[in-house]
């Protein structure tokens, strides 16, 4: 039967269903495309042979919101939706959002703050004695102790503020595969212990070897101890080299079993080939529909994981550096039927995943023995033993221009420019400017003061350089006004206003006006967290200076935009401070007059 997945007792019945065997509760719409987790995570069990049920957005003031579908005979799988709670509702100001893209006319508000807590309590409270498996991107990133930036603390494990019974950290096919196989063999979950991909809570330590993380306490008491735990998590994110962990918070032990293992090309296609909608659910076509399908409609995931391990990035947490990528066939199948969806007009909006043009993982040894812990694949400077092509993606790219009915094949979802400069062979750069550019081209070099890029984990500011003139020449060539937009952060740690003022140099000697500028915002699982937290860098445990207060981050971001009027006493202020009076006045360098 092909169609959405009951969200009510009516489509339970129209299956002939009494009951569900699971019931997914998300902070999301629903919406049935593989860009949601709530949609992998049901086609996966539904292929299993369960049946599932879906409750997005409950009204968490109502208990009875969590009981529309009765009883699940198994479980409540709880995630909060493509993004975390507190990000989805709050800005890097800690100001509410006034949107909501996830939710139907994009209304704010329909998802409580720190959703999975809430969620889970309800279900509980609901059903006593049924177990609750959490996941998604909140629980992944929250699943040992860590920083709160709404809260200005260190928080425990989300997997004991919620006191949920399971936690799936990751991109969660195998272990939900692996979940399926226990239950078929009659393994109750709250008795699943070792399986990959997951964590679990226990009043005793495990059997075998693991790693001993610094207690909560500790951690609490010491901000250094923080520093140090996380890096040694960062360092076992690898499914090939990561251990056990376990970290001791009061009595209890919150015990991280090692990554699941990657998903294979063919295991990669099985999960893109289930019978997804494609779109949001129709109870939501009177509330003006749910505006994050518009990004995801007409794209097409081409990959996932990323090696370029930016530290204020979370991917290396969540999905790993390891490139796992579908098959041509599978991308091109699904192209087919995009062309035939009603709406479709010619144009394929994006081919991507976390970088776009990232098609195979960065050398044959991570296929082997996964990636190197202590070291980096770009940064500081290219691996020697970085194997750096676009050919496959290329060949991807140039099948899906020859389809029928294809007008357009754009690439949105982001660039690495070192990467690409790092290629001997122009030929993708060459086509990505003939062919996949609609006018703009997304990058981001995120600063240009070299120590803070340091912090960041970005190449150095000649190579962007190097970049920004390829890509002028190559548009020359060809005859197209083609522009760059650079992504940039202001206030990340190590960026003091003097870095501040040489970004806001940088940007009057190239004449651009930033459209994408947004402050650093902590969230969960980054290096750069850790540091805005600890004023330590854990990677080297040097102390790195951090702008904290919302005058410093507020002259940081006026000088980026430092030709608005109404920056100008900010921008005044800032060169006061940092003793920069030669950029005031009238001479061609000042940013003021």
């Amino acid at each position: 039967m092909r169609d959405f997945l009951p969200i009510s007792r009516d489509d339970m019945r129209k299956r002939g269903w009494d009951s569900v065997d699971f019931i997914i509760i998300t902070g999301d719409a629903y919406v049935d495309h593989p860009s949601f987790c709530t949609a992998i995570v049901s086609r996966i069990l539904e292929a299993e042979g369960w049946k599932v049920g879906i409750i997005p957005q409950p009204d968490w003031k109502n208990p009875d919101s969590v009981k529309v579908l009765g009883k699940p005979n198994i479980a409540f799988l709880i995630n909060a939706g493509n993004m975390d709670s507190m990000v989805a509702n709050f800005s890097s100001k800690t100001k509410r959002r006034s949107r909501d893209q996830f939710t139907p006319g994009g209304v704010a508000g329909k998802r409580p703050d720190r959703a999975i807590i809430v969620y889970t309590s309800l279900a509980k409270a609901a059903y006593k004695g049924i177990p609750v498996v959490i996941g998604g991107i909140e629980a992944s990133l929250r699943r040992m102790a860590h920083y709160d930036y709404w809260s200005d603390t260190l928080r425990r494990s989300i997997l004991l503020d919620s006191k949920a019974d399971l936690l799936i950290y990751g991109m969660g096919e195998r272990p939900l595969w692996d979940i399926s196989a226990a239950l078929k063999s009659a393994v109750e979950i709250k008795e699943m212990k070792n399986i990959k991909g997951t964590v679990v809570k226990s009043s005793q330590l495990p059997e075998g070897e693991f790693i001993t993380l610094p207690s909560y306490e500790e951690m609490q008491a010491d901000k250094k101890k923080f520093a140090e735990s996380f890096a040694i998590q960062y360092k076992n994110t690898d499914p090939f080299s990561g251990r056990m962990m376990v970290e001791k918070t009061g009595t209890q032990y919150v015990i991280q079993n090692p990554p699941a293992k990657i998903l294979t090309m063919e295991e990669m296609d099985k999960v893109y080939a289930l019978p997804y909608m494609g779109a949001y659910h129709p109870i939501y076509e009177a509330q003006g529909g749910v505006p994050a399908i518009k990004e995801v409609e007409f794209s097409l995931i081409s990959a996932r994981g990323c090696f370029g391990s930016c530290n204020f990035c979370a991917l290396t947490f969540h999905q790993g550096r390891i490139i796992q990528a579908r098959s041509h066939q599978s991308i091109i199948d699904e192209a087919v039927r995009l062309t035939k969806k009603p709406g479709f007009k010619g144009y394929i909006n994006d081919v991507g995943g976390p970088t776009a043009n990232f098609r195979q993982p960065a050398c044959k040894k991570q296929l082997i023995s996964g990636a190197c812990p202590d070291r980096r694949c770009l940064f500081p400077k290219p691996c020697p033993n970085l194997e750096v092509s676009h050919a496959d993606y290329l060949a991807l790219l140039r099948k899906l221009r020859a389809l029928p009915g294809v007008k357009k094949v754009f690439i949105k979802s982001g660039i690495r420019f070192d990467y690409l400069v790092a290629d001997s062979n122009p030929t993708f750069f060459q086509e990505l400017c003939q062919h996949h550019i609609s006018g703009q081209l997304k990058i981001a070099p995120e600063h240009i003061c070299a120590r803070v890029l340091d912090l960041m984990g970005k190449p150095r500011p000649e190579v962007y350089k190097k970049f920004e003139t390829m890509f002028k020449e190559e548009n020359q060539k060809i005859g197209k006004k083609q522009y760059l937009i650079p992504y940039l952060i202001s206030s990340h740690p190590g960026s003091d206003l003097k870095a501040a003022i040489e970004l806001a140099e940088f940007l009057h000697q190239e004449g651009f006006i930033p459209d994408q500028v947004q402050d650093f915002y902590p969230t969960p699982g980054t290096v750069s967290t850790c540091m805005y937290y600890t004023g330590y860098n854990p990677l080297t445990m040097e102390k790195v200076y951090v702008p904290k207060t919302e005058e410093e981050k507020g002259l940081q971001r006026a000088l980026l935009h430092f030709h608005k009027p109404e920056n100008r006493e900010k921008v005044r202020k800032a060169l006061l401070m940092a003793g920069r009076k030669d950029l005031i006045g009238n001479s061609p360098k000042a940013l003021i007059r």
